[in-house]
C-alpha cells in the first residue's frame, strides 16, 4: 500500500497515457479511413509519425536535458491534447498529417522526461517492481484501449473517441503536474540552440558512450535485435493470413491472447522482483522473446503460433521491465535527454530500414523463410547479450553511482 501511495499518481498518469494513445490510434485509423476509403491514407498514418520523430529527435534531447522536465511532460500532454481535441474538426488529409507530425514531435519530450522523472522519483530498490507494474498497464493499455475506443465508436462516432483520448492526456498533464518537485540535473544553458549546440550535444552523448566499451555493446546489441523484432511486427497479421489463412476475427483473437499472456507476464515480473536478479530479467527475457519470435514465424499449425504469441508477450514483460530499469540505474541523468534522443532517432532509422529490407525480402522469397532467418539473427543476437554482455551490467551501474557521487 505504501509502495502505491508513494508511485501512485506516476504510474495513473503514465497509464492514463498509454490509454488514451491506443483510443487515439484505433480512431484515428478509422477516421482517416471514412475520410478518405484509401489504404494508402491510412498507411500515411504510420509514416507521418517516424518522420517527426526523426526530425525532432535532432534536437529534442538538447532541449531536454536543459529545462524542467516534469513540466515539459505536462506540456506535451496538454499540447497532444489540444491537438487531438481540434483535430476531428478537419477535412484535409494534408492537415491530419500534420496535426500527427506535430503530437508525435510532443511525443518525442514526453519519453525521454518521463525516464529522468521515474529515475529521480522512483527509488533504486523499488525500480523493478516499478517498471514491472508500469509494463503491466502499458500492455493492460493496449488491450482495454482499443475496446473502449470501439465502444465509444459502437455508440457515437470517431470524434468522441478522440475526445476521450484527449481527455486522458489532460488528466495525465494533471497527474504529472501533482507530483512532488524534482531536483533537474541540467546540463548547461545556451541562450540560442543552435546547430553547434546540438552538434556539442551529440559529441558528448557520443563520448560517454566511447568510454564504456561494454555498456556500447549492450546497446548496440540489444537495440539491434530489438529492430529485427520490430521489423518482425509489421509481418504478422499477414504471416497468420498468408500461411493460416485466418479470417479478421481469428487475428483479433491472436492479438488479444497475446495482450492477455504480456499482462500476466507482468504481474509476474511484478510479484518475482525479489527472487530474480536483473540480468534475469534483461537477459532471460530477451533471450526467450526472441525464441518466442522465433517459434512463432517457424509454427506450421495455428495452436503453436497461438502459444508462442502468448510466450512472446510474457517474456517481453520481463525484458522490458529489466531494460528500463537498467536504462535507469545507468545513464547519468544529466544526459538522459540527449541519450534518449540519440537513441530514439537510430532506432527509427533502422526500424525504417529492416522493415523496408524485410517487405522486399518477403516479395522476392517465402515470407516465412524471411521472417525466420530475421528472427534466428535477433534470437542469436540475444543469445550474445545474455552470456557475454548482461553478466556486466552491474558495473555499468556501479561506474554511473560512481560517477555521480564526484
Amino acid at each position: 500500500m505504501q509502495f502505491f501511495k508513494q508511485y501512485g499518481l506516476l504510474l495513473g498518469g503514465l497509464g492514463f497515457s498509454n490509454l488514451g494513445n491506443w483510443i487515439y490510434l484505433i480512431a484515428l485509423n478509422l477516421a482517416v479511413w471514412h475520410l478518405t476509403h484509401s489504404p494508402a491514407a491510412v498507411a500515411g498514418i504510420y509514416i507521418a509519425g517516424p518522420i517527426a520523430r526523426i526530425c525532432s529527435n535532432f534536437f529534442a534531447g538538447s532541449i531536454i536535458d536543459r529545462y524542467d522536465k516534469k513540466r515539459l511532460m505536462v506540456y506535451s500532454d496538454i499540447i497532444r491534447g489540444i491537438i487531438v481535441c481540434i483535430m476531428p474538426f478537419s477535412s484535409s488529409i494534408w492537415l491530419i498529417y500534420s496535426f500527427i507530425f506535430l503530437a508525435n514531435i510532443a511525443s518525442s519530450f514526453f519519453g525521454p522526461s518521463s525516464i529522468y522523472v521515474i529515475t529521480k522519483l522512483v527509488k533504486d530498490e523499488d525500480k523493478l517492481r516499478f517498471n514491472a507494474l508500469n509494463s503491466t498497464l502499458s500492455y493492460g493499455s493496449f488491450m482495454i484501449g482499443p475496446a473502449l475506443a470501439g465502444g465509444i465508436i459502437a455508440i457515437s462516432n470517431t470524434s468522441v473517441a478522440m475526445w476521450a483520448n484527449a481527455f486522458t492526456f489532460f488528466v495525465c498533464a494533471w497527474a504529472i503536474a501533482s507530483l512532488p518537485n524534482i531536483k533537474n540535473e541540467v546540463t548547461e544553458k545556451s541562450s540560442r540552440l543552435t546547430f553547434n549546440v546540438i552538434r556539442d550535444d551529440f559529441s558528448q552523448v557520443w563520448a560517454y558512450i566511447r568510454g564504456k566499451p561494454k555498456l556500447l555493446i549492450f546497446f548496440a546489441v540489444y537495440l539491434t535485435a530489438l529492430m529485427f523484432a520490430f521489423a518482425l511486427d509489421s509481418q504478422e497479421m499477414t504471416f497468420l493470413k498468408d500461411v493460416f489463412h485466418t479470417t479478421d476475427t481469428t487475428y483479433g483473437i491472436v492479438v488479444s491472447v497475446a495482450g492477455l499472456g504480456a499482462i500476466f507476464g507482468g504481474l509476474c515480473a511484478t510479484a518475482m522482483v525479489k527472487k530474480l536478479s536483473l540480468q534475469t530479467y534483461i537477459g532471460a527475457g530477451f533471450s526467450l522473446t526472441m525464441l518466442s519470435y522465433l517459434l512463432f514465424y517457424s509454427s506450421t499449425v495455428l495452436w503453436l503460433a497461438i502459444i508462442s504469441f502468448i510466450a512472446l508477450g510474457f517474456f517481453m514483460a520481463f525484458s522490458n521491465t529489466g531494460y528500463a530499469t537498467m536504462y535507469q540505474t545507468t545513464i547519468p541523468p544529466v544526459l538522459m535527454g540527449r541519450f534518449g534522443s540519440s537513441l530514439d532517432l537510430l532506432q527509427s532509422v533502422a526500424q525504417i530500414i529492416l522493415t523496408f529490407v524485410l517487405g522486399v525480402f518477403a516479395e522476392w522469397f517465402s515470407l516465412q523463410l524471411v521472417a525466420v532467418i530475421f528472427s534466428a539473427v535477433a534470437l542469436s543476437l540475444a543469445i550474445y547479450l545474455y552470456f557475454y554482455i548482461v553478466p556486466h551490467t552491474k558495473q555499468f551501474s556501479l561506474e554511473v553511482v560512481n560517477e555521480n557521487s564526484h
